[in-house]
This record gives structure tokens, C-alpha cells and sequence, in this order.
């Protein structure tokens, strides 16, 4: 049983300068990823993918809402079926944690983001969101259902997989020595990215809560890269990588388990190699997705899908989102484009680029505000680009797998 914090040691790879290329690869592809469109459409894309890393993060989970059904949830649109519902719950409280988070980054500049404290935090503010059902683990071994609480460490041992985490009692002198490496004031340079590479492991490899250690875990990652700040971070997030190369995830996770192997594998307890190999493939996936973002909002090819999903529904090769919605007339794509160029628009202004007359205008922008492709902060004021579900799939190709009929 590991009763020590240096017996998660090494904190930090040592011996693998390519992880620094690495590192600063991520930060240079997601600074030219948060250059491609004005700064309002990214906020669209942004809100988007908040719902999308939820359902990517139960995913890794085991559990599958999709983004159509957690959209749902956000207009509190729920399942009437009790256990569908809960998974809505679920999701809406990732999303909920992930803007509270953001919004105490914002608020407290100074914030250790790799305390104790804060790591209690995310988990107290996650769970209790979570309906009763949700809140509750099952012991493998004796088959008795614990309740999981709020912001409260564990006070029993644990095993997952072949990974006995640390002594219960000693899980706050764990997190005392987590903040000492990892607190983004000891760290300059391209390093916090690393650490946020190595930190994720070895926060998993703690497993200070008795569930949720891995939303925690991906939640705290989302707050260091957001802390650097990372220039372009909100445009892609870690989170698809890892559910969609899940078993690749898994096993990266048990090569930082890994017990030194000799002398020339470093001088902690723990693998050397196996926390280097566990930081790349981390980082790896991290500029996968930033390229398959790249790829996604490159201008000239979301302006075509916008054209094309216009067409499509104009000649209703596709569904309205509602039965009783009209087909879209070609013209609403220069609309939607104006938009995605220019942020924010007037309405007489994106009426005016359509080239129809003003009353068939405001018809067409009508529409697109009650289909929520448009939408304003007032009934006469600027409108932006929104990405809603029914849309993105079709903007989006492969950003979230098509519904599967239940």
C-alpha cells in the first residue's frame, strides 16, 4: 500500500527533450487554431463544444447521452424515463461545473489551481448537481452500495484495475505534495503544459474521491490549460481524444502506473519511461484534436457546408428541426455567412447583404432566429452565429457521432 507521497514519484518526466517539442507544438497549433474566425463566432463554436465535452467525458465513463438529448436538457426538456433523465442530469452538470470553473478562474487570478482545495471543489460543485441514483458506487468486492459525498475524500482503500491507490488517511499529505510539484507559480515557460500532461496521471493515480475521479481529473486539466492561458483552448478540448482511443487511454494510464523497472528507468518509486510515455501520448492527442479542429474551421470550408446545408434544406433533402418550419430559402445562407464573417450584425444590415426585398428579409431572419441558427440578447438587436445541434452535425462532420435509434 503506497502510504508516502514520494512514493508517487517521479512528478515530472525527466530524460525526453521531445516532450518540450511536443509541448510547444500544442501551443503553437492552438494559437494558429484561435486565429481563424472572428472572435464572436469562435465563442458559438466555444458554447458548442462545451456541450460536446460533456457528452465526450461521460462517454469515457460508460455513459452515452447525446448531444441532441443534452441540448434538451439545457431548455429542461428531460426524458420522461427516470434513467435516461439522470444521464441528462449528469451532463447538465458537467456543463455547469465547467462554466463555474471558468467563471472562478476569472474571478481569482491567484488561484492554485493544483490545491486540495480547489481539486475538493470540483468535486463537491459536480456532485451535487447529481441526482440521488448517480450519487452511489457499488463494491466490487462485498457488494455493498456506498453513497459518494460531495467534496469528500474517500475513507476507504481502493482498487482499480491493478492500481491499489494510496492509504485513505494519508490522501491530504497525497494532495499537499500534488500542489507543491504541480502549482502553475512553480512553473514557466512551455513546462505548465507538461505538467499538466504528468499531473492528470497522477491525479488519477491518487483517486482521492470513492467516484468521479476521472471527471475530476479531466475538469482540473481543463482548468491548467486555462489557467497558461492557452491561446485557441475552448476551440478543441482533450476530452474527444480520450474517449475516442478510450482503450489507448486506459493503457497509457497503466504504463504510469508501472514500478520503476531498474536503475536506468529514473530514481522515484514509480516508471520514469512509463510517465514519459504517458505525457506523449497525452500531448499527442492533444494536437490530434486541434487538427481535426484546424481542419473543421477552416474558413473557406464552413463557409461551403453553410451554402450546402442551405441547399439541402431548401430542397429538403434533409429535416427541419421542426415539422412546421419552412424550407430555407438560398438566400439565408448569406445571411449565415455574414455572420460567421462579421460577428455581429444589425438586422438591417444582414437583410441588406441577402439582396431581398425587407419583407421577405425579415421573413428569412425570422426563421433563423426561431430555428436558433441566428441569435440576438434583444428583439431589435445585433444578431450572431449559433451552431445548435441539429446544425452542427452537418457543419461539423465527425465532431460527435451520428443519433443511434434506441
Amino acid at each position: 500500500m503506497f502510504s508516502e507521497p514520494s512514493h508517487m514519484e517521479p512528478l515530472l518526466p525527466t530524460g525526453a527533450p521531445e516532450l518540450e517539442d511536443l509541448a510547444r507544438e500544442v501551443a503553437c497549433q492552438s494559437a494558429a487554431l484561435g486565429e481563424q474566425l472572428h472572435p464572436v463566432a469562435q465563442q458559438a463554436v466555444v458554447e458548442l463544444l462545451r456541450l460536446i465535452n460533456s457528452y465526450y467525458s461521460n462517454l469515457i465513463e460508460g455513459h452515452s447521452t447525446h448531444p441532441v438529448d443534452i441540448e434538451r436538457a439545457m431548455r429542461q426538456d428531460y426524458f420522461s424515463d427516470p434513467a435516461r433523465r439522470d444521464l441528462q442530469l449528469e451532463s447538465l452538470a458537467h456543463i455547469n461545473c465547467q462554466r463555474a470553473l471558468e467563471a472562478r478562474l476569472r474571478d481569482e487570478p491567484a488561484l492554485d489551481i493544483a490545491s486540495g482545495d480547489f481539486i475538493v471543489w470540483l468535486h463537491r460543485i459536480f456532485y451535487k448537481q447529481l441526482p440521488a441514483e448517480l450519487r452511489q458506487v457499488k463494491d466490487e468486492k462485498s457488494g455493498e452500495v456506498l453513497e459518494v459525498m460531495p467534496g469528500e475524500l474517500r475513507r476507504r482503500e481502493v482498487e482499480v484495475g491493478r492500481h491499489v491507490g494510496p492509504v485513505s488517511e494519508r490522501l491530504p499529505a497525497f494532495l499537499k505534495r500534488f500542489a507543491s510539484a504541480y502549482s502553475p507559480a512553480g512553473h514557466h515557460g512551455i513546462t505548465p503544459l507538461i505538467v499538466a500532461a504528468a499531473s492528470h496521471h497522477r491525479l488519477m493515480w491518487i483517486h482521492p474521491f470513492l467516484d468521479g475521479n476521472g471527471r475530476v481529473t479531466r475538469l482540473y486539466t481543463d482548468a491548467c490549460f486555462r489557467r497558461l492561458p492557452l491561446h485557441g483552448y475552448g476551440l478543441w478540448n482533450v476530452s474527444r481524444g480520450l474517449a475516442r482511443r478510450r482503450d489507448d487511454y486506459m493503457a497509457a494510464l497503466s504504463w504510469a502506473d508501472a514500478p520503476r523497472r531498474n536503475d536506468y528507468d529514473g530514481r522515484g518509486n514509480l516508471s520514469n519511461e512509463g510517465l514519459v510515455k504517458f505525457c506523449r501520448y497525452f500531448l499527442d492527442t492533444c494536437l490530434d484534436q486541434i487538427g481535426f479542429m484546424h481542419g473543421l474551421l477552416r474558413l473557406d470550408g464552413l463557409l461551403d457546408r453553410i451554402n450546402g446545408y442551405v441547399g439541402m434544406r431548401g430542397a429538403k433533402l434533409i429535416p427541419a428541426p421542426k415539422p412546421a418550419y419552412a424550407a430555407l430559402k438560398p438566400e439565408a445562407a448569406y445571411m449565415l455567412q455574414e455572420a460567421l464573417l462579421r460577428g455581429q450584425v444589425s438586422r438591417g444590415a444582414i437583410i441588406r447583404v441577402s439582396g431581398m426585398a425587407e419583407r421577405t428579409g425579415r421573413l428569412v431572419l425570422g426563421q433563423l432566429l426561431d430555428e436558433g441558427l441566428l441569435v440576438s440578447d434583444s428583439p431589435k438587436g445585433q444578431v450572431r452565429l449559433e451552431f445548435p445541434t441539429h446544425v452542427a452535425g452537418y457543419l461539423f462532420p465527425d465532431l460527435y457521432p451520428s443519433r443511434v435509434s434506441p
